[in-house]
């Protein structure tokens, strides 16, 4: 069966350099189905008829889609407690750890980087909820490059089938259900220190101090490799003396790196 649109070779190479000039994410050409799927609405919104006149669009009127394009390309898949033995990790070692190290200037920062519709920072805020004292200065940052699934979280609201996975205690202590919609809404007081910005990784950082703790999680599986060092170098940095990283099941360091000791399941503490 014909498709609706053509997508020459070329075209697609030009729409992966696009996305890579912009992010960094290689899009192989066993994503250009994908990539088929997700402009193809595009092209129909705007009422254009080809991926040739889309690349043309999107190079007039770069200010008004490019965003659109990015967020269009973007994959956003989570879910609460995802990767669960991350945050067993974060209750149970890291929490004791910077009640100790941090106990005299009482301050705590979480970098949630690619938090994409929330549920990775919110279930940041469940785990650590009440672990340190009213008088810490405790905040997350939530970042993503996707303006839409920002939105999305920062409103905080969710379909009952998103948190049917969740424990009936966590669910009745952190959620509010609406009637009217049946949406569950975070409750104010799970959503108070967490802070949504849009950011581009591969950009400047506009963050001046040091992160205890760093979760980013199936996103530099999009990178090619010299992307991937150059970020963790970046996240090395960004992270105080013992801060740790966390990264997606499916990602990993190369060996030879010297910026972070590996701890197993996708774990990694500052080596320096």
């Amino acid at each position: 069966m014909a498709k609706e649109f053509l997508l020459t070779d070329s075209e697609f190479e030009t729409i992966a350099k696009m996305v890579y000039d912009a992010c960094g994410i290689v899009l192989g050409s066993h994503k250009r189905e994908m990539v088929y799927s997700r402009l193809a609405r595009r092209i129909r919104v705007l009422n254009l008829s080809s991926f040739a006149e889309y690349i043309t669009y999107l190079e007039e009127y770069r200010r008004e889609e490019f965003s659109h394009f990015i967020n269009a390309i973007t994959t956003n898949l989570t879910s609460f407690f995802r990767e669960p033995y991350h945050f067993d990790y974060l209750r149970e070692k890291l929490i004791p750890q910077i009640l100790e190290r941090n106990r005299n200037t009482k301050r705590v920062r979480i970098w949630s980087a690619g938090c994409s519709t929330g549920e990775e920072p919110y279930t940041i805020a469940m785990t650590i909820a009440e672990r340190f004292p009213p008088s810490w200065d405790v905040k997350i940052l939530a970042t993503d490059l996707d303006s839409n699934v920002l939105a999305k979280a920062s409103a905080g609201e969710y379909a009952e089938n998103s948190i049917t996975g969740l424990d009936e205690t966590l669910k009745k202590r952190f959620f509010l259900r609406n009637k009217q919609s049946g949406l569950f809404k975070v409750r104010p007081e799970l959503r108070k220190n967490i802070y949504f910005k849009r950011l581009n990784l591969l950009q400047d950082w506009p963050m001046k101090g040091e992160f205890d703790v760093i979760f980013c999680r199936n996103v530099v599986i999009y990178f090619d490799q010299p992307t991937k060092e150059s970020l963790f170098q970046r996240y090395a940095e960004k992270l105080c003396s013992e801060g740790h990283l966390f990264l997606g099941h499916s990602e990993s360091m190369n060996k030879s790196q010297t910026q972070f000791v590996a701890l197993g399941k996708t774990m990694y503490r500052k080596a320096f």
